[in-house]
């Protein structure tokens, strides 16, 4: 190894230096590694320095540097206690090559490289730096001009193994660090990878799939920034097709669970309830818009999925719905495909109590039925009413939600109850109306025995002494419904056995496991003092305080209601709100729960060491917020009245302006009219004055008889219109006249109502007299339209006189009836044989169009078959230029091995000597054929 390094350093020769880098490369895939990265490790990198015009001794370099620094060392060569050593090694050996920054900026260079024998080991010996020293590694690369968009490059290699380790490099690179992260999504990753994954056969796909997925995790989880810039890209719709799983869902491959698996995770990451609210309910309503939903909800109602798909797409499906109320209303309308049909929330629930069912496959079904009544009043509404009296199925042929959650609080399996108790808990949060209503279930117990209320049955229940984890559930369910729920509390109370049982748990010494149970029974007790109505004379506040106060003692009633929140499994659950649990006898603390614990201890502790002036002090002070509650929404409610009055008004006051305006345009054009009459009447009367100067000649007085005969009739049509319109407008005027006795009326209503709307109210007053003055306007206009209209009515009686005085001058005129009789005949024909015409002209038309109709499809197949022949030709020149870049590829090789041999001393012959001695063979032997 000496020898060869020294050979790397001192060789002037660049094929001596190749050679000593390859004999290295070859001694460090051995258990010479350590050798070989002390000694030649500096070497190796002045050699990156030194040597980059040859792509193949830099290919060694970074090969034998790639070697010594990772720790993939082949199965055969692993033994029990190497691992240790071989971690060490290689995060020793890429601090050494770190702690000079300028080796990572050489190495992100020679990544830039196109050459495969230089890029590829450049982009492995990356990645391995980034695995033995991430951040630091990491911190280099960020700082280095370019260097994350420069690695974003290798995605757009056109060769498939570069660009799937440069995802695994990517991966590597953007672990736990937001800001390389967010320049990753910036420089398109996400289109990339997405284009990827599609090429790839999305769910189907290799696991190239699997490497670009868990690449998006990286990017999106946690990063608040680049989520949004995911939304906001669109990208969520391209996640649809990831989840059109076909019918036939036999032979699911492991490789396609693994890429669904990590699909459906990556979702969840976009609607994490950890994530800020406002961005996973925009996620959540994109999901929805795009039919990523939909989507899902097919998965989970299908036949045939693997079990842990099944469980995580129930998770998913959940945090998709939770807390938005368009998602959950859909969830609650999706049926089972079953005969006849049922709500997919039944077919869960069923699974839910089903104790044969897998533990996470329940633990899945609670969280969605948990996220479906998350702050969703309605939900929760119907969820209770399958329980009510009156909504019951009396045929007994469909199960409810309601039927199966007390199905499985009452069953001998410890889990379902436990989970039936956290779900109907979950029913009534925060929710004081459907607490009421849940007092009036009656369950039938047993034939014979009257019914006994759900409350009872519970308290029942608890006081026999079942399993800690059914005594638990019933507990949390119990704090629940009681907690800001005073009737309840009183139906609690109203029991005579309840207080004693409580007080009895809490006074006793147990053990461990019962120590759950007394913080439990010590938080129900407590929140049957602090909201107790003192209704019930025998239970109130005083009287409860004064038996803890005998029976068990204050400080130990604090210290077991505080054996709660010192639970391990308390702070497990107050972590996340999806229930993961290692084992079902974990399974002990909701979160929601931990958080009703959070809320009311301390209340509850000094509601225990108060005094009862105080307490009538603070129902005091309740009462004047009570009150003063009223007061305001009193106001609030006549505010509200009058912003309505205020709207009508405004609404009244439009339509008002707009029919004002209707009007003022009528009245226009009106007046346009009348212009354009006058116009024609002042041209009349000038040709009437020229017309009757030429009176004395025979001929043109029959011609003026003529034109004035018509111009009459025109004049009487003229006048009957004007009669119409006059007509209109005082029936105008008369609307208007009543809309404005309307408006006084509604001014003198007005006058009496608040100070509030005075304001607008003259303001319609001001607008009512403008409305009034407009009108006057107009019956102004519509007298002077009167006074000219009997103008012309005069005119036209003076018309008619002239006329009757030349009516017997007409009785000349049959000679012209002749005439033109003639020329009628001749226009007849003539419009015959332009019809005539047109309708061979329209023919021709037909035939051309059909004609250019059959063309254009010619032109279009002819053009068809010219995209397909210039594609052949486009591949064809493709093949060329690949078999050209082969060809000269291999004359390189040949000639860099002829020129090896000839170093080596093997004598080579050149491919022009072969030739020529090829020729003079055949010379010779041709001389020997002529002289045989």
């Amino acid at each position: 190894i000496q020898k060869l390094c020294d050979r790397v350093a001192s060789s002037t020769l660049l094929d001596d230096r190749r050679d000593a880098v390859r004999a290295l490369k070859s001694l460090s895939k051995a258990s010479y590694r350590l050798e070989v990265g002390i000694q030649a490790m500096e070497h190796l990198i002045h050699v990156l320095q030194t040597d980059r015009s040859d792509s193949e001794i830099i290919g060694y370099a970074l090969d034998t540097l790639y070697n010594v620094i990772s720790n993939d060392l082949e199965e055969e060569e692993q033994e029990e206690n190497l691992p240790k050593q071989v971690d060490d090694l290689g995060s020793q050996f890429t601090e050494i090559f770190i702690k000079q920054q300028e080796n990572v900026t050489l190495l992100l260079t020679l990544v830039e490289e196109f050459d495969f024998h230089v890029r590829w080991p450049g982009v492995k010996l990356l990645t391995s730096l980034l695995k033995q020293q991430g951040p630091q590694v990491q911190q280099i690369i960020l700082v280095s001009p370019m260097g994350v968009s420069r690695l974003m490059d290798l995605l757009a290699d056109s060769r498939e193994v570069i660009r799937n380790d440069g995802v695994l490099l990517l991966q590597q690179l953007t672990k736990s660090n937001a800001a390389i992260q967010k320049i990753v999504a910036f420089e398109n990753a996400f289109e990339r990878l997405l284009d990827i994954i599609t090429e790839e056969g999305n769910s189907d796909g290799g696991i190239v799939v699997e490497d670009c997925l868990l690449l998006l995790q990286n990017l999106l989880k946690n990063n608040n920034s680049n989520q949004n810039f995911f939304k906001e890209g669109s990208y969520i719709q391209r996640m649809k097709p990831w989840f059109e799983v076909g019918d036939d869902n036999c032979g699911w491959s492991a490789q396609k669970v693994t890429n669904l698996h990590l699909m459906l995770q990556l979702v969840r990451v976009l609607v994490s309830p950890t994530n800020p609210p406002g961005a996973t309910s925009s996620c959540q309503k994109a999901m929805f818009h795009c039919g990523l939903l939909q989507q899902l909800c097919t998965i989970l109602m299908a036949t045939g999925v693997p079990a842990d798909i099944l469980t995580e797409t129930i998770n998913t499906v959940s945090e998709v719905i939770r807390g938005c109320q368009m998602n959950q209303d859909y969830f609650a309308s999706v049926n089972a495909p079953s005969n006849p049909p049922r709500p997919a929330i039944v077919v869960l629930l069923m699974s839910m109590v089903n104790e044969r069912q897998p533990f996470v496959l329940r633990c899945a079904v609670l969280y969605c039925f948990q996220c479906f009544l998350y702050k969703n009043q309605k939900g929760q509404g119907e969820i209770v009413s399958t329980l009510l009296p009156s909504t019951i199925d009396a045929t007994g042929n469909s199960v409810s939600a309601g039927q199966l959650l007390c199905g499985g609080l009452f069953s001998t399996d410890s889990l379902s109850n436990w989970c039936a108790a956290v779900a109907l808990a979950h029913a009534l949060q925060e929710n004081a109306t459907l607490k009421e209503q849940l007092l009036r279930v009656q369950l039938a117990t047993s034939i014979g025995n009257p019914p006994v209320s759900l409350l009872q049955q519970c308290t029942n229940i608890l006081s026999q002494g079942s399993k800690v984890q059914t005594r638990v559930g019933l507990l949390m369910l119990l704090c629940t419904w009681l907690s800001n729920c005073s009737i309840a509390v009183t139906h609690f109370l109203h029991n005579p056995a309840n207080i004693p049982f409580l007080t009895g748990q809490i006074a006793e010494n147990l053990g461990e496991e019962e120590q759950l149970v007394q913080g439990l029974c010590a938080l129900l007790l407590g929140i049957s003092i602090y909201y107790n109505d003192n209704s019930l004379e025998n239970c109130r506040k005083e009287k409860l305080k004064q038996l803890i106060e005998k029976r068990i003692g204050r400080e130990n009633f604090i210290e077991k209601l505080g054996f709660i929140s010192k639970h391990e499994l308390y702070s497990r659950a107050a972590q996340k709100p999806q229930p993961s649990f290692s084992s079902p006898d974990h399974m002990m603390f909701d979160h929601e729960f931990t958080k009703l614990v959070k809320e009311l201890e301390g209340v509850i502790s000094k509601a225990i060491y108060k005094s009862s002036e105080e307490d009538k002090k603070e129902e005091e002070v309740k009462k004047t917020l009570e009150q003063h509650d009223n007061i305001v929404t009193h106001y609030k409610k006549v505010i509200r009245e009058q912003d309505q009055e205020l709207e009508e008004l405004k609404q009244r006051v439009n339509t008002l302006t707009s029919q004002n305006e209707q009007l003022q345009a009528t009245v226009t054009q009106q007046v346009s009219q009348i212009q354009q009459h006058k116009d024609q009447y002042n041209l009349l009367k000038v040709q009437l004055g020229k017309d009757t100067q030429h009176h004395n000649s025979h001929s043109d007085t029959c011609q003026m008889n003529g034109v004035q005969v018509e111009e009459v009739s025109k004049l009487k049509e003229e006048l009957e219109e004007w009669k119409n319109k006059h007509e209109l407008l005082q029936g105008q005027l008369r609307e208007k006249d009543s809309v404005i006795d309307k408006l006084k009326s509604s001014q003198l209503e007005m006058g009496t109502s608040e100070q509030s709307s005075q304001t607008n109210k003259s303001g319609g007053l001001e607008h009512n007299n403008e409305l009034q003055k407009e009108l006057e306007m107009l019956r102004t206009q519509v007298q002077l339209q009167s006074a000219e209209i009997s103008k012309l009515q005069l005119e036209n009686q003076k018309l008619q006189v002239m006329n009757t005085s030349a009516d017997p001058v007409l009785g000349d005129s049959g000679a012209t009836a002749a005439n033109s009789s003639e020329l009628e005949g001749r226009l007849q024909q003539e419009i015959k044989e332009l019809k005539s015409e047109v309708k061979a002209l329209s023919e021709e038309k037909e035939s051309l169009k059909q004609h250019l109709d059959s063309s254009s499809s010619t032109v279009a197949i002819l053009q068809d078959e010219k995209s397909k022949l210039q594609q052949e030709v486009a591949e064809s020149k493709k093949e060329q230029d690949d078999l050209l870049v082969l060809l000269a590829d291999q004359d390189q090789k040949l000639s860099a091995l002829k020129i090896k041999l000839k170093d080596l001393g093997v004598p080579v012959e050149d491919e022009d000597d072969i030739e020529s001695g090829d020729q003079g063979d055949e010379d010779e032997d041709g001389d020997e054929e002529e002289q045989d």
